[in-house]
């Protein structure tokens, strides 16, 4: 995490960098605005802190000569999470992101110990619950869990103060003379109070989201930043092209919400969905990917100069991207029961996804979970260590036929895990959004059982996202996903030229990571070719 960099090697970093020097007592950065960059000490001693409360600072480390500052937020030019403040006077080399970017690539050895000591950092930041934006509220009011579940999502840290028993939040809340019903309030790390904010509102607070050129044309632009629009990223921009990547929630799609992936090549002892797609998300932005999280796109239309064609996106709040190509790896949206009242168990009782934020909400209890895939089956057995029992409803005749063997094994080995099949949820019960109860029937016989059940998970598949295209001319199958390949089309190219398709949108795909990263990897020749044909240019394919 703090290694100390040799002679030999500070001096092949010098190149990367411009030198500075800093007074005793100076701020080198400031938690909540962009660092200069990644600081190596040359000598003197800085000290890097956090906020532990109101005016209260806890010292992460200090770092002497050898060693240099920087989490992953210098990665991308994001604002720093911790504050860094000279004890003695420092000279110091400053590499700004664009070409520490370019120091992790052309110095390979050097910059993999430098990317795995900024990764390890943030995952202490992580651990340690106290940087980043400070949540206050009712920890299982609807919008505090929907906030920390977009965080905890997004790889930032964050902490929640309960509104009615935590000092530091009832001062917090007199000092900004917040009412109750204004709650949840967050405090970003640049000071600025937020009301119960949307999720994007409050990636631009904290520099997650900033605004886009409307004047720069991308050479590829990637709708959906799951394990295909990763994939798609990842090898785009290490061949050269300048790519930009939107998600209409946080990375990693439905793959990220994975407790447990066993079953992806590499990884025998597993990894969980969120990690494996925090390397493909840090990768991407190692080669200089641009991510506009959360964000939507909205195809509008397309400009031809000549036989230069470039696309029109609407995105977020009234911003215009241009892209020459358009790749789509939009996924899938979570399916829902058809019960009338769903809606008001959503977000505090429904969940869709079982991370420890849900876990540590029904520890103890017993809960119900829909499902017979393999991510309802990853979700029942992590469960499973936190509840005291899992009821998994299943509508078909058993497991077997939709769930990876490995799962059927594991969930048969669990003793509290009972699965119900033929069976289905009729009916939810509770009052203010508070679920109670959970009703459903054995499909054979009819009979129907209640049961005090207080969280109810839904893992029954998901429908291709793809509303959005309704009117971008893009075609759909009789399901709405899309559909590529065709006459003098490439496999994965929709009906409209430079517009391509991966991942689970796509028509006829295979609905596995693999399968989703492999196509990922796939387009991007067919880019090139595309690219190539329209502009006129020699466009050079790499092999990696």
């Amino acid at each position: 995490m703090f290694p100390v960099l040799a002679s030999q090697d500070i001096d092949r970093l010098r190149r990367f960098g411009e030198s500075k020097a800093y007074g005793l007592g100076e701020r080198v950065f400031r938690a909540g605005e962009v660092a200069p960059g990644l600081i190596v000490v040359l000598s003197g001693k800085v000290e890097v802190t956090q906020g532990r409360g109101l005016d209260q600072r806890e010292t992460i480390v200090v770092h002497e000569a050898g060693q240099f500052t920087g989490e992953l937020a210098q990665l991308s030019a994001r604002p720093s999470l911790v504050d860094a403040e000279v004890l003695d006077a420092v000279e110091a080399v400053v590499i700004p992101s664009n070409r520490l970017r370019d120091l992790l690539v052309q110095e390979a050895d050097l910059g993999e110990r430098i990317m795995r000591a900024l990764i390890l950092r943030r995952v202490g930041l992580l651990e340690s619950n106290i940087s980043g934006p400070v949540i206050i509220g009712r920890p299982d009011h609807a919008d505090v869990l929907r906030l920390q579940g977009f965080l905890a999502r997004s790889a930032q840290p964050y902490r929640v103060l309960d509104c009615a028993s935590d000092p530091c939040a009832k001062t917090l809340i007199d000092r900004f003379d917040v009412d109750e019903h204004h709650l949840p309030i967050v405090l970003c790390p640049n000071g600025k109070l937020l009301r119960n904010p949307g999720e994007n509102e409050l990636a631009r607070c904290l520099g997650l989201l900033r605004p886009i050129d409307a004047t720069k044309v991308y050479d590829v632009a990637i709708v959906g930043a799951g394990p295909a629009g990763l994939a798609a990223a990842v090898y785009a921009a290490s061949e050269g092209l300048s790519a930009i990547a939107l998600d209409c929630r946080a990375f990693g799609g439905q793959a990220g919400a994975s407790s447990r992936i066993e079953n992806y090549l590499g990884f025998p002892t597993g990894i969980s969905g969120l990690a494996l797609m925090a390397r493909a998300y840090n990768q991407a932005q190692k080669f200089g990917v641009e991510m506009a999280i959360p964000d939507e796109a909205t195809l509008l239309g397309e400009r031809t100069e000549g036989t230069s064609r470039r696309y029109l996106m609407n995105v977020g709040d009234g911003e215009t991207l241009q892209a020459r190509a358009i790749v789509v790896a939009s996924g899938a949206r979570y399916r829902r029961l058809e019960l009338a009242n769903l809606a008001q168990f959503e977000g505090t009782s429904v969940h869709y996804w079982a991370s420890p934020i849900e876990a540590r909400l029904c520890g103890g209890q017993e809960v119900a979970l829909v499902g017979a895939g393999n991510s309802a089956g990853q979700a029942a057995v992590y469960l499973a260590s936190h509840v005291r029992k899992v009821w998994l409803i299943a509508r078909g005749e058993g497991l077997e036929a939709s769930m990876s063997r490995y799962l059927v094994e594991r969930i048969e080995a669990q003793p509290n895990i009972e699965v119900l099949t033929r069976t289905e949820v009729t009916a939810l019960e509770g009052r203010e959004g508070d679920l109670e109860r959970v009703r459903w029937r054995d499909r054979d016989s009819g009979k129907e059982r209640t049961h005090p059940i207080r969280h109810l998970f839904l893992f029954i598949g998901a429908d291709p996202n793809t509303d959005w295209l309704a009117e971008c001319d893009v075609a759909l199958d009789s399901k709405g996903f899309i559909r590529t390949g065709g006459e003098q089309r490439h496999q994965l190219e929709t009906s409209r030229a430079g517009v391509f398709a991966i991942g689970d949108v796509r028509s006829g795909s295979v609905k596995r990571v693999a399968a989703a990263v492999g196509e990922g990897a796939q387009v991007v020749a067919a880019l090139h070719a595309y690219l190539a044909r329209t502009s006129g240019d020699v466009a050079a394919i790499g092999g990696g």
